[in-house]
């Protein structure tokens, strides 16, 4: 018998996929667990359409990032922070911050956490930042960060 799986099942497969199963497995575990539905021609065409949904997403979060990385890549982004003696400033500048200067500049909204860095800036000067947007999409951005007045 042919289902279409509902869940995730171990050793028979993934959630989405069209199996041969037996009929007695089919109907004694996998229907009265919810786990599958009989591929009959409306499941089959709600498996089309909800595959088809899946693609249209990733391929208008992919242009979404695109055009992200296009407007923010190699720009730069400045910061002012107070300092004691030697240039060391008094804390750090996070990722936070520079989502957060990124939205003021570019009018972007990243989330801190796909701001990569080699650690926290505890200097003045610039420093390199990599902002993953996307799976294999992502930006450099410079973070210029300088004495606040």
């Amino acid at each position: 018998m042919k289902v279409v799986l509902l869940e995730d099942i171990k050793g028979s497969g993934k959630k989405g996929e069209m199996i041969n199963v037996s009929d007695g497995y089919a109907r004694n575990y996998l229907f009265p667990r919810k786990l599958a539905k009989e591929a009959n021609a409306q499941a089959m065409n709600e498996l089309k359409n909800a595959e088809e949904a899946k693609a249209f997403k990733i391929k208008s979060e992919t242009e979404a990032a695109q055009k992200t990385a296009d407007q923010i890549n190699g720009k730069s982004v400045k910061l002012f922070a107070k300092a004691g003696q030697g240039g060391r400033l008094f804390g750090s500048v996070t990722s936070k911050e520079i989502a957060e200067e990124l939205k003021k500049q570019f009018k972007v909204d990243i989330d801190k956490r796909k701001i990569a860095m080699d650690g926290d800036i505890k200097a003045f000067g610039t420093f390199e930042c990599e902002i993953k947007l996307y799976n294999g999409i992502s930006a450099k951005v410079f973070a210029v960060v300088g004495e606040k007045e």
